[in-house]
């Protein structure tokens, strides 16, 4: 390929949550689909994941999670503030909930999330390079500067920052995605000058909220990477990777691909949700691994990359 246009990172999410999700995702990967995984260690089939990654070269990083299932960390008792009375996380939107409500301890936020990157390295043997948070929590008030904090001193260069350009003109979705999306962007937004003054960087585009599950297509991709290019580098917080005439942007493409959980099979310890059940799982799957696709990649000039090569 001549030189690229966008360096793509396509991170296939929630790596382990169950052995036909991960079977996907190696799938996926090896027919070029996605370039990177995001991995939640406290899921059901998280070893076998990271034995995945290691025997098929998969690049991987960490998908904390402080919204489903069970802890990682020992220490947080029954009484934990991130825990309801049945022992599980609050959920993605009972967190959102318990955090607005002032019921949230940060110092075993942060607990968590250390704890989370020891089980990483046991399972991996490397820290990640990159960590973003599972349904977008690490982005939200006072939950960004511990997260922020946990990648400093660990030296965990990359995180995911969810802006994502053309958000606002997708008539296809649901009025409560799109407001649960613009919220996201918010936190996000909000969440720069906090990832910036760590000195933590990130793709300069970030893409994926308009294009899951059955959003997904070939000319919804096409439109997302329009306006990626038409995006350009941002700035010098994020990474940019090229000093040519010329400038490469870098954008991160999240995707969910698998073949369907079935039921009581994964999970984070509550059993499988009804995402990774959906059939939406395998249509992620079918379009990214579609030849026509990868043809518009290289027509495009867009190669496709891990984290660790921006």
């Amino acid at each position: 390929m001549p030189q690229p246009r966008v360096m793509l990172v396509v991170t296939g999410d929630d790596f382990g949550y169950c052995p036909r999700r991960n079977q996907g995702i190696v799938d996926c990967f090896e027919a070029g689909g996605i370039s990177n995984v995001s991995l939640l260690v406290n899921a059901s089939a998280a070893k076998d994941a990271a034995d995945l990654a290691k025997r098929h070269g998969i690049p991987i990083g960490l998908h904390a999670n402080l919204s489903e299932g069970v802890p990682v960390c020992q220490s947080l008792q029954p009484d934990s503030t991130l825990l309801n009375h049945h022992g599980f996380f609050h959920g993605k939107m009972g967190f959102r909930q318990a955090l607005q409500r002032g019921q949230l301890n940060m110092a075993e936020v942060e607990l968590e999330l250390r704890a989370q990157v020891r089980l990483f390295r046991e399972l991996t043997g490397h820290l990640p390079c990159h960590m973003d948070g599972h349904q977008h929590v690490h982005v939200l008030p006072e939950v960004r500067e511990i997260f922020a904090q946990v990648l400093s001193d660990l030296s965990i260069p990359y995180t995911r920052v969810p802006v994502e350009p053309g958000l606002h003109n997708c008539p296809w979705l649901p009025a409560h995605l799109h407001d649960f999306y613009t919220q996201v962007e918010k936190d996000a937004l909000d969440s720069i000058p906090v990832f910036t003054r760590y000195g933590i960087r990130w793709p300069d585009v970030y893409l994926g909220l308009t294009t899951m599950g059955q959003n997904m297509s070939i000319p919804n991709l096409k439109r997302a990477l329009t306006h990626a290019m038409a995006a350009g580098p941002s700035s010098a917080t994020s990474t940019s990777a090229s000093t040519s005439e010329e400038p490469v942007v870098t954008a991160e493409l999240m995707v969910h691909p698998g073949y369907p959980s079935q039921p009581h099979e994964g999970g984070c310890g509550e059993g499988p949700d009804n995402f990774s059940q959906s059939s939406d799982r395998q249509h992620e799957l079918t379009i990214l691994k579609d030849p026509s696709l990868l043809a518009l990649y290289s027509q495009e000039r867009v190669q496709l990359c891990a984290f660790k090569d921006l």
